[in-house]
């Protein structure tokens, strides 16, 4: 980094370099046996450059190059800022970074790739015990992570994280169900017991599910169904969507929801999937409130896009070594209400599919329904291949209420949540 800098710092430009290295050790299961493991090593440099009121950008793998190959780097990305067509509005100025804990794991960094191959065995073995007349896939992953930032503004930054990824499928007659969590912290060996189980129970359900008549009026959805919904709804807070007309909103303030409906956006959520100290360009991870009682208060910015629209950057570029920063999501979370609705009688969706065939703008939406049910007096009827028709903006504003029981699905957190909706 030292000589590439040197290099930059004889050119006329404005930089930013951002470098990472890392190693992934990953495990595939097919029918409760151990198919495919596999150890990747990566490690590169992204390169921005501003010429004037252009941008330019190129990558180069390996941290360990001579001097040759960094000058032609350099002139390489400083060519394609001249014929760049990307405004360049300058890089961030330095911050203090946000202290996030429970980002790192020694004993995931640690670990052998016999040690990793071994716990990928034993949660093969899990499987056997467990999967009775169902067939059993899934996958296992470790990571270790390693980035730094600096820029020509005095931007100096460096971290390290660990994660760990786990996935379950589960197939049972005509039945199928699934299971996926994600972890900065090596879990206990009871969690990925917790996630073959609910793989297998959903499954079950599944493999007993008709499509029902038809509903209108009170619908639960559980977290993963609501993350889907709101998914189509966040198009519209993304800033470079805001920029370009993309957008149903230009400013924030708009009442979009209903009152007991708040979202955040948290980047310093301790352990937490999507958590960072800094973001893509050396801004500082931070807490962003998106809905608060049913109002827009912020979008989600990068510095570019911030700029352009006379605003804040909220610390939400996302890259790695290869890509430009691009606007995305850490933690999204939806606060927890004051009902419990763990005993709700009545329809209850738990998956449904085919979000990105929605209209963001307009927010109309038909959504297959992976697996719901119905329930009535205590007793469930599953149901499947319904559709979940209607449209987001109205579906939010029709919040009755929101649970206070938060489940976390990998970055996103949220409890159960009761709307008004139509299933045909």
């Amino acid at each position: 980094m030292d000589g590439l800098v040197a290099i930059l710092d004889g050119k006329n430009v404005e930089w930013e370099i951002y470098w990472e290295r890392g190693t992934v050790s990953s495990f595939r299961i097919e029918r409760e046996s151990l198919e495919r493991s596999q150890r990747k090593f990566y490690s590169g440099i992204g390169l921005r450059i501003g010429y004037g009121d252009k941008l330019g950008f190129s990558y180069i793998t390996g941290l360990n190059h001579d001097r040759k190959t960094l000058e032609d780097f350099v002139e390489r990305t400083i060519k394609l800022a001249r014929v760049s067509e990307v405004p360049f509005v300058g890089f961030p100025e330095p911050g203090k970074p946000a202290k996030v804990e429970n980002l790192y794991d020694r004993r995931i960094e640690e670990m052998s790739f016999e040690e990793a191959h071994s716990l990928a065995s034993d949660f093969a073995g899990l499987m056997v015990e467990l999967k009775g007349d169902a067939t059993l896939s899934g996958s296992l992953a470790f990571g270790v992570n390693a980035r730094g930032l600096l820029n020509s503004n005095g931007v100096e930054l460096e971290d390290r994280s660990t994660g760990m990824s786990v996935s379950v499928y589960a197939v049972l007659g005509t039945g199928t169900g699934s299971h996926y969590q994600s972890y900065r912290l090596l879990p206990p060996l009871g969690e990925l017991e917790k996630g073959i189980r609910e793989a297998l129970h959903d499954a079950e359900l599944s493999a007993r599910a008709k499509p029902i008549d038809g509903h209108s009026g009170e619908v639960l959805l559980e977290p993963g169904a609501f993350h889907s919904v709101l998914s189509i709804f966040l198009e519209n807070v993304f800033g470079d969507s805001v920029y370009f007309g993309r957008s149903r909103f230009s400013s924030p303030g708009e009442e979009v929801g209903s009152e007991c409906l708040t979202i955040l956006d948290d980047a310093t959520l301790p352990a937490g999937s999507g958590s960072y100290p800094f973001d893509g360009e050396g801004v500082p991870g931070q807490r962003t409130v998106l809905i608060e009682n049913g109002v827009l208060k912020s979008f989600l910015l990068d510095h570019t896009y911030a700029s352009f629209l006379g605003m804040e950057s909220t610390g939400n570029a996302v890259r790695d070594f290869r890509t430009k920063p691009r606007i995305g999501t850490s933690n999204l979370v939806v606060e927890q209400g004051k009902e419990s609705l763990e005993d709700f009688e009545g329809v209850v969706i738990k998956e449904v599919f085919g979000e990105h065939t929605a209209n963001p703008v307009s927010g109309d939406f038909s959504l297959t329904i992976g697996l719901g049910y119905v329930v009535e007096k205590g007793d469930v009827k599953p149901f499947r291949d319904n559709m979940l028709t209607g449209n987001v903006f109205e579906l939010l504003k029709s919040i009755t209420a929101v649970g206070r029981n938060p489940v976390r699905l990998g970055d996103f957190v949220s409890p159960r949540v009761l709307v008004v909706a139509r299933v045909v």
